[in-house]
């Protein structure tokens, strides 16, 4: 077995898909009206998009009773402000909540999280 991708849902496919091309420079590869893959440059897993009707976004950090997240994306940078001003310019917010110096937890356009994290210094 092996995963070939991981699958958001969102209230609109191609909207979040469009945030995740300007992020990470992936380009798409199905494009559907409810369904979007896009793939890295250089081959590998893809990250695909569906559109859900009455999707409800996660709250991050969620409390008791509040939707909570089903999944969340580590990305690894090699420069954390940049990467997070990046992320700010292609529509991603930064969560309040931050839980460790030396991530960045942002809310993509669909309110899933996801983290900038970077190498340790060795």
């Amino acid at each position: 077995m092996e995963i070939s991708g991981v699958v958001l849902g969102a209230p609109d496919a191609r909207s979040l898909a469009a945030f995740y091309e300007r992020l990470l420079d992936w380009h798409r590869d199905q494009d559907e009206p409810d369904w979007v893959k896009l793939v890295p440059p250089g081959g590998g897993t893809g990250l695909s998009f569906q559109t859900e009707t009455g999707y409800v976004p996660p709250v991050w950090p969620h409390a008791p009773g509040d939707q909570q997240m089903m999944v969340h994306l580590d990305i690894r940078v090699d420069d954390q402000a940049t990467a997070s001003a990046h992320a700010a310019a292609s529509g991603a917010k930064l969560a309040d909540f931050q839980p460790q110096d030396d991530v960045r937890v942002h809310l993509d356009p669909a309110g899933h999280p996801f983290c900038l994290w970077t190498e340790p210094a060795l």
